[in-house]
Parts: structure tokens; sequence; C-alpha cells
């Protein structure tokens, strides 16, 4: 169970409302210089030249980048999954995305845009996986190492392991 502010639980669940739920994607690797922070708002003008857009919060900068984000459901018995989906638009992520041959992480972060710097909900440690692009657009599923998938117990009694019980 997750638990919200008020003020974000009303601005997920309005009709209409003032308040904008803004997503923060933490992308990282080991062959990553610096992390790649992508918003899913145009909250302010980073720069002019070129025409960059962005929302800062806690000091960074995560880059506005037309990310599309499916958030994951919680569902029992199976692991967190969602999908993100990003706008190719200065063509340099795929060359990226081909070159690095073991799966990024990617932490999802949820911030209202009247409180930039009050995380409301976190989903740590998701890996990228299954990258499917065209010419637009580069879309990953993402997926948790999930505990559920794992057998319970671990082992069993049997004679294979442990022989000294059967005589």
């Amino acid at each position: 169970m997750r638990v919200l502010s008020l003020n974000f639980r009303q601005a997920l669940f309005a009709q209409e409302s003032s308040e904008v739920p803004i997503f923060l994607l933490t992308i990282t690797h080991p062959q990553l210089t610096t992390p790649i922070l992508l918003s899913t708002d145009p909250t302010t003008r980073i720069s002019d030249e070129p025409l960059v857009y962005g929302t800062t919060s806690r000091g960074s900068t995560f880059l506005y980048a037309g990310v599309q984000l499916t958030l994951p459901d919680e569902q029992d018995r199976q692991a967190p999954s969602s999908k993100l989906t990003v706008d190719n638009i200065t063509r340099d992520l795929i060359p990226l995305a081909r070159s690095i041959a073991t799966p990024a992480s990617i932490m999802i972060e949820a911030v209202l845009a009247s409180a930039l710097d009050t995380v409301e909900m976190t989903f740590p440690s998701f890996q990228m996986t299954a990258l499917t692009y065209d010419v637009s657009t580069l879309q990953f599923d993402l997926t948790l190492d999930a505990l559920t998938t794992e057998p319970f117990p671990a082992g069993d009694f049997s004679p294979a392991y442990f022989p000294g019980l059967f005589f």
C-alpha cells in the first residue's frame, strides 16, 4: 500500500485540477558518465538556443523529452511492469541504446508542479528491457527483479539434497 498526500490524490482523481502531477525519470548505467534525467512536463524554459524545457527538482534539472509513461501495476503474484516511450527528438538516443549491452536502471518519481522538491511516490530499480524503436520514438519495457517469481521455500528435503534424512 502506498501513502500519498491529500493534494496528490486530489490532483490524480479530480475531473479538473490546477495541480499537475509530474513524473521524473532517472536513468543510470555503468557506461553512462552522468545519469539521464527526464521529465514528463515542460515546467520551465531551461535555454533559448537551443530551445529546451525541463523541470528542476531538488537541485537537478530533468529535461522534457516527450516522455509517455505507463505506471506499474501492483498485482499479486506478478512482478510490477511498466512501459516507457521516449520521443527521439535528438536522434542520439538510438545509437546510445544500441551501444549498451546490459539493461539500464530507471527510477521513477512523482511530484506536484506546486511542490517540485517533495517526492510523493517513488518506483526504484526498474530494469529497461525489450527495446523497440522507430524513427520517432523508443519504447522500453520496464520490469522489476521481483521476489514473487522466486520459489519458496528455496530448497526441498529430497534424497538428492539431504541423503542423511532418508536411511
